[in-house]
């Protein structure tokens, strides 16, 4: 499990307290930190003859509440269908050009179909496109770009693309889990709902923790 701060990993932690210290790893704020502290404990993993078979990067997250929907509101849960890097491209006189058109990389991972609809069936959440950036979104507009570019987006995060980077460089499949501390928007600090997420987040991971531990690559 890769989560970006301390509080994150302890929450996930308290609802896995059989699992080693090695499999919740703190890894870091933002793509590149999480793809970093990932990649490094997978090898590391690899090499101490203990490979991983799933990395999971979870965590608190903004979510959309309204507009287009669906919609993910503070204190909802959302399991990623789809882990889209929402920043990585190139501004042009016609709007945001995802990396892709521009003839590199990718922008989206797909975790598989049967973990997602496991999981989620198993602690209520709801599934859809989360959106990793490297800004937080702190405006309606561009909250509403975002929407417009993603339809499907429920949620935004800082990391989920950089954990699903490092996994399909070691050829692992990748879950997404964010609980929803704050609407994505203009920042207001009084309406974020901190340690109800992490709260949230602990509980979700303690229902379906089984499916994790019983999943199989089978898709």
């Amino acid at each position: 499990m890769a989560t970006a701060v301390p509080a994150e990993r302890d929450a996930v932690a308290r609802a896995l307290a059989e699992a080693p210290a090695r499999d919740v790893l703190a890894v870091g704020v933002g793509p590149a930190a999480a793809a970093a502290g990932t990649a490094t404990a997978l090898a590391r993993a690899a090499a101490e003859g203990r490979p991983f078979g799933l990395v999971v990067s979870a965590g608190i997250g903004g979510g959309f509440p309204s507009g287009l929907p669906p919609a993910a509101p503070v204190g909802s849960l959302v399991v990623a269908d789809e882990i889209t890097v929402a920043d990585l491209g190139a501004e042009t006189p016609d709007g945001f050009a995802p990396v892709t058109e521009l003839g590199f990389g990718a922008v989206t991972h797909r975790p598989p179909p049967s973990l997602v609809r496991e999981v989620a069936e198993a602690c209520g959440a709801a599934t859809g496109t989360v959106l990793t950036v490297s800004t937080v979104t702190g405006s309606a507009e561009r909250a509403a770009g975002l929407r417009l570019r993603h339809p499907r987006a429920l949620a935004e995060a800082m990391e989920g693309f950089g954990v699903a980077e490092a996994a399909a460089l070691h050829g692992l499949p990748v879950l997404e889990v964010r609980a929803v501390s704050n609407p994505v928007g203009p920042r207001d600090r009084a309406a974020w709902r901190i340690g109800d997420a992490l709260s949230a987040l602990s509980d979700a991971f303690g229902k379906f923790a089984p499916v994790l531990r019983s999943w199989n690559t089978h898709d």
